[in-house]
């Protein structure tokens, strides 16, 4: 009798929560196909049921915590209020707190991952560049920086927080780390003119489901048109 759709979808989305940790982890090429359907507690053999290649897993699991439905995991005492006006601060508050910086196998992909990507192939990129978009889309709502565009301002807190954390997370010490990360924060609300901006309460990570899937869709959509 053939697995309902609901069970395999149940079983495809263990499969990429393994291979996200695994990933962010250990790299791309430090991970095998066995290792990761051992983290689901699958066999291997079942693999090629649900994706083709290991490669075309990685593309799945690129999603980006603030643009994947599926992302349970929280983050302790980070908290986003999704019916708040502005998400931008508390994105910049969350991306680089500390809880961020400490979860290696929970982090945000486009942490962990972006050497990876670039010694990938082109779907991986389009993956990465599709969740960096999406990211800069949520970004632009709200930011009041009277200087450049909000497209702008948002394209450059985005990189900040990523980029931010991916050098704190290879500096040796810890003190540095936590200065950059305070520093790249800082710039990064001022930027967006949420330097006055209220403090998130302490509380459980809340991804922004419906903003989130609406910048995703309208990333998809204008890379649909530019390629004709």
């Amino acid at each position: 009798m053939p697995y309902s759709s609901a069970h395999r979808q149940k079983v495809r989305q263990s499969i990429i929560d393994s291979a996200r940790r695994l990933f962010n982890r250990h790299g791309f090429d430090g991970v095998s196909i066995n290792a990761i359907m051992a983290g689901a507690q699958l066999t291997h053999g079942s693999f090629y049921s649900y994706f083709g290649s290991k490669g075309e897993l990685y593309t799945e699991v690129l999603a980006c915590f603030l643009t994947d439905p599926h992302w349970k995991h929280t983050w302790e005492g980070v908290h986003i209020d999704t019916t708040a006006a502005a998400l931008g601060p508390q994105i910049v508050r969350a991306y680089l707190s500390g809880q961020h910086f400490e979860d290696i196998e929970n982090s945000c992909p486009m942490v962990a991952l972006p050497s990876d990507v670039a010694r990938s192939d082109q779907s991986a990129r389009n993956a990465f560049e599709t969740a960096f978009k999406a990211m800069v889309s949520i970004l632009e709502q709200g930011s009041s920086n009277t200087h450049h565009s909000q497209h702008v301002v948002a394209q450059a807190v985005a990189a900040l927080c990523v980029g931010g954390m991916v050098i704190a997370r290879a500096i040796a010490d810890r003190a540095l780390a936590d200065e950059l990360r305070g520093a790249c924060m800082a710039v990064a609300l001022k930027l967006g003119g949420w330097r006055r901006a209220t403090r998130s309460k302490p509380g459980t990570t809340t991804p922004h489901r419906a903003r989130a899937g609406q910048a995703l869709r309208r990333v998809r959509r204008a890379d649909r048109s530019a390629r004709g």
